[in-house]
């Protein structure tokens, strides 16, 4: 049995099909952990959703940002972007069973994968917030999902855009403190080290604004202890250190299509972490695949990455 943590595969169905081949992936055998963004931006969102919903209990996955509106879209409360490619699932005779099967997905997953605690989340961890906590907050938002009722449900979907607050607090009560759950969850890169969270800059890590850092690197974070792995952060780039993997490889840019494989063998991949003074000893594999220019019409390719 394997256990393959999978970064943001955004609608790149052929680039995902290499890479189950290439790690010769059996859903009777083995386990997919898929870190959300599943859908949009790519050529094939629709056949990337059909793949994933057949792998039934091997293919655990998270909901991204893009997941998120996708379901807004499919409730009525938000118009399609015009970056958008989800047309062919909102138009699908299949769209309840996508929908219905996009809300019991997972805002936030913990497990002992290979004796390794790992935190997966989409885009990031408040610095407080331990590792149990953070389950317990995405609990909420998955509480939401799978049981508010369609006016109740309409009302967060509309209501979960905005950057207000813009840090956490245990008195936030109703949408806004849902709001700031999701953003954390979804979108957070960079935040100061009280905690405040900013959320227009969407370049490397070296290009955050003055007074702020990324997430992972909030001193005395609360999930230090604990691996976190998370995508989101294209421009990041792979993240190898003993706290945090980073798997967004940009695939629906024509970049890589990341997983990474835990195991119990000794570590020979030699990754090391930006940080010359942090190197990772967690046995792991990584596994990528080009996303060719030919899977990505030249229409998406130009588009900004978000």
């Amino acid at each position: 049995m394997a256990h393959y943590l999978i970064g943001d595969i955004q609608g790149c169905n052929a680039a995902l099909g290499q890479l189950l081949e290439k790690i010769d992936f059996s859903p009777s055998r083995d386990t997919l952990y898929v870190l959300g963004d599943l859908v949009n931006r790519g050529p094939d969102s629709l056949a990337t959703l059909e793949r994933l919903m057949a792998f039934g209990n091997s293919a655990k996955c998270l909901l991204g940002n893009h997941d998120l509106n996708l379901l807004a879209i499919a409730c009525g409360v938000r118009k399609a972007h015009r970056k958008d490619t989800l047309n062919p699932i909102l138009e699908s005779p299949k769209l309840d069973a996508f929908i219905h099967w996009l809300k019991h997905q997972k805002m936030a997953m913990r497990q002992n994968i290979q004796h390794h605690d790992v935190l997966m989340v989409h885009a990031g961890v408040f610095p407080s917030w331990t590792a149990s906590k953070t389950i317990a907050l995405a609990n909420e938002i998955e509480l939401v999902l799978q049981h508010a009722s369609n006016n109740a449900l309409k009302t967060f979907l509309h209501d979960m855009y905005g950057d207000e607050p813009q840090q956490w607090r245990d008195d936030l009560q109703g949408n806004p403190r849902l709001r700031v759950i999701v953003n954390v969850l979804t979108r957070m890169r960079f935040c100061m080290p009280d905690g405040t969270m900013e959320f227009k800059t969407k370049d490397s890590a070296e290009a955050a604004p003055m007074g702020f850092m990324p997430w992972f690197d909030v001193p005395n974070r609360a999930t230090q202890k604990t691996i976190v792995a998370f995508g989101h952060w294209s421009t990041l780039g792979w993240l190898n250190r003993t706290d945090v993997y980073a798997l967004d490889g940009g695939c629906v840019w024509g970049g890589y299509l990341n997983a990474l494989k835990l195991s119990d063998q000794p570590d020979t991949t030699n990754n090391k972490s930006p940080k010359d003074n942090v190197r990772n000893t967690t046995p792991i594999e990584r596994i990528r695949v080009k996303c060719l220019a030919e899977q990505v019409p030249q229409a998406f390719q130009s588009l900004r990455r978000t």
